[in-house]
């Protein structure tokens, strides 16, 4: 469609949504995210496990009766029956992690585009049945670690990349929470009652709900390969069920090692996401409660500060901003991102195109190596050795 002489008006794509309903956290989060830059309409959903409050979900948010559904299995089965250009584009997926490989696997089957919040799936093997099948039928297929999203995360790994900083040594991540100090899940309060049960949950709490943040930042930056894991989880509250503090050295194929930390008893700390970065010439740290600024730190120069907006950084990091410097961006506009990125990636599918390659998104390799790290990090806990492999291969 062309409106006046030389501008093409660009359909926004048609987003559908499983879980988020009344009572969730990050339903809303993905439909803030997704709707910042025009490209995406929400229009259809299936929003709680319950058909009624799926469809009460549904009717606050504004869905369309006909398109609001009381179940994932009807919003697949309704929407490929409609005509392809009516239909959604893609399915976002925010149900507790129980949920996941069902209805990802479902939908990438019938070639629906997926958007999955981490971690992945519940297993390494199930990661590996949705790799497989997303090979198979081309469908996009973005997890949403949206830490990735941010500009100078993005800057950060472009200096790597480039050999600023020479051969790693050593990466040290944290990610420090304090919501869970108490044994809030007898409260009522549905976050930290699904979080800590391992039929939802998975097999790891404070690692598989945090930790595969750290590590996926990690990865994303460095690109460094974990090769073997040296774990200690702890249940701090007592009669909880999952790990909710987490001590964990590393090391990485070709000699690099780490240290990653993961709590969500730190009475204080809110979301204390950081990492530092050793090489052989130079350092980065950044700190995701103050997102907007990258300290590099030369071996023969002075201290620098880079922050967001600046014509300086590399292109990528330039694409993810969208205000001028001063003006802060964080952690809807980085999950924006990712959404961008996978928005991008969709509309090359539909049109038989490559992607731009600075429209990047984690994938559902990503996601596979995270379930892969959460589980050789409970393997390694219950281990009576000190490393154990945790090399991985998709």
């Amino acid at each position: 469609m062309v409106a006046g002489k030389d501008t093409i008006v660009k359909s926004r794509l048609k987003m559908g949504m499983v879980g988020g309903g009344q009572g969730a956290f990050i339903g809303a989060v993905h439909r803030k995210a997704a709707a910042l830059d025009g490209e995406i309409e929400f229009v259809a959903g299936a929003l709680s496990s319950t058909p009624d409050k799926a469809r009460a979900s549904g009717r606050e948010l504004g869905l369309a009766e006909a398109r609001n559904y009381g179940s994932w299995e009807e919003l697949l089965q309704r929407e490929s029956a409609l005509p392809e250009g009516e239909r959604i584009d893609f399915v976002t997926i925010v149900t507790p992690n129980h949920v996941h490989f069902p209805v990802a696997k479902a939908f990438a089957e019938a070639s629906f585009n997926v958007v999955c919040d981490k971690p992945l799936v519940h297993t390494t093997a199930q990661a590996r049945e949705l790799i497989e099948t997303v090979k198979r039928t081309g469908v996009v297929f973005a997890v949403t670690y949206n830490y990735t999203g941010y500009p100078l995360v993005k800057q950060a790994r472009h200096m790597v990349r480039e050999g600023q900083l020479g051969q790693l040594r050593k990466v040290i991540v944290e990610y420090n929470q304090g919501w869970l100090a108490s044994k809030l899940e007898e409260t009522g309060q549905k976050q930290a009652a699904w979080r800590t049960d391992p039929a939802r949950s998975g097999v790891a709490g404070a690692v598989g709900d945090i930790g595969s943040h750290a590590e996926n930042l990690v990865a994303t930056i460095t690109g460094l390969e974990l090769e073997a894991i040296c774990a200690d989880l702890t249940t701090f509250v007592p009669g909880r069920q999952l790990d909710d503090d987490a001590n964990l050295l590393l090391r990485f194929t070709g000699g690099a090692k780490g240290i990653l930390t993961c709590s969500q008893i730190e009475v204080g700390e809110e979301n204390d996401l950081r990492i530092r970065i050793y090489g052989e010439r130079g350092s980065l740290t950044w700190h995701q409660e103050e997102p907007n600024a990258l300290v590099y730190k030369p071996l023969d120069g002075p201290i620098q500060v880079l922050t967001r907006g600046q014509g300086y950084l590399c292109e990528a990091a330039q694409r993810a901003t969208r205000l001028p410097t001063g003006h802060p961006e964080a952690f809807i506009e980085a999950f924006a991102n990712v959404y961008l990125g996978a928005a991008a990636a969709m509309r090359a599918r539909r049109d038989g195109r490559e992607p731009d390659p600075l429209a990047d998104y984690p994938t559902v390799i990503d996601g596979a190596r995270g379930m892969h790290f959460i589980e050789t990090t409970v393997k390694s806990a219950g281990s009576s050795q000190k490393w154990t492999d945790a090399r991985w291969q998709p």
